[in-house]
């Protein structure tokens, strides 16, 4: 037997502005939708869904039936002069994800971008997000944090993309596919080192698991060598160390004796928590005066 729609309070009266909505939606939970949402999703004109299906399952838990169009990032750029001339007639457009806020790590900014620059209003819907939620459950600091969205898949590149974070002081927030879990987390532990992290799973489901340690007690956990889905890893922030221009001259003209100058600044950049670009404009100067 189908389920019967969830049924809402009562929607707002109030008529909707023209302009395009971003309106966050429920990242597992359906009932962690807000009541700005619904009426938004219940008054606009049109709504924009990374995939018609999902949204569509959420609209039918709720009894609404507006239009919906596909816009995810292949088809932004097709769709956007359409999307314009019909914000241009005064439309209320809604833009949405499959989950979460939209143009956090998903599809959006493309059409936000054009409304802006085309004189449109742009109303935030805020809600709920995969990254905030992780946060606060992590047990680190939150006081001060960096969102750097999904690392890359290849693990030279990840490698790459960890160490220019290393030197960040602030608590980091990744997503990950369950796929390159373990293989990210490895990477993680080599490039961080012991820092303290969580994994968060499923959150807001039915099986939300919060996992905290530190990074090299993660990555060697079975649980996580091939887990479904997107996951959320945080991780603290590293002790704070000052390193002066001389330290890092001498450690770079140290490591090059040895290793080939992007390998020394790799080396470096890990032992000294500075940032890798800066490392080897310095490394290349160095090089040159030998």
């Amino acid at each position: 037997m189908a389920r019967p729609p969830l049924a809402p309070p009562a929607l707002n009266p109030a008529p909707l502005e023209p302009g395009l909505y971003l309106v966050a939606t429920p990242i597992g939970n359906l009932r962690d939708i807000t009541l700005r949402a619904l009426d938004v999703l219940a008054a606009c004109d049109l709504i924009l869904a990374e995939d018609t299906r999902v949204t569509g399952k959420l609209l039918a838990a709720f009894g609404l039936k507006n239009r919906l169009e596909r816009c995810d990032d292949h088809a932004a750029a097709r769709a956007s002069p359409k999307i314009m001339a019909r914000l241009a007639l005064g439309e209320r457009i809604a833009l949405v994800s499959d989950a979460g806020t939209p143009l956090v790590s998903d599809p959006g900014y493309r059409i936000a971008m054009d409304a802006i620059e085309a004189g449109h209003e742009v109303w935030p819907i805020p809600g709920a997000s995969a990254a905030l939620a992780a946060l606060t459950v992590a047990g680190l600091p939150a006081d001060r944090f960096l969102f750097a969205g999904f690392p890359p898949p290849k693990s030279a590149a990840r490698k790459t993309f960890l160490e220019d974070l290393s030197a960040v002081r602030a608590t980091l927030i990744f997503y990950e596919g369950g796929s390159r879990l373990a293989a990210s987390l490895a990477d993680m532990a080599a490039v961080f080192g012991p820092r303290p992290a969580a994994v968060c799973r499923e959150l807001t489901k039915l099986y939300e698991t919060v996992t905290r340690g530190p990074l090299d007690v993660l990555a060697a956990n079975p649980v996580f060598a091939d887990p479904k889905g997107e996951l959320v890893i945080v991780v603290g922030p590293g002790e704070q160390t000052v390193s002066t221009a001389a330290d890092a001259d001498l450690a770079l003209t140290e490591a090059m004796t040895r290793l080939a100058p992007g390998e020394a600044v790799s080396e470096v950049a890990k032992a000294l928590g500075l940032p890798r670009r800066d490392l080897y404009r310095r490394a290349l100067a160095l090089k040159e005066k030998q």
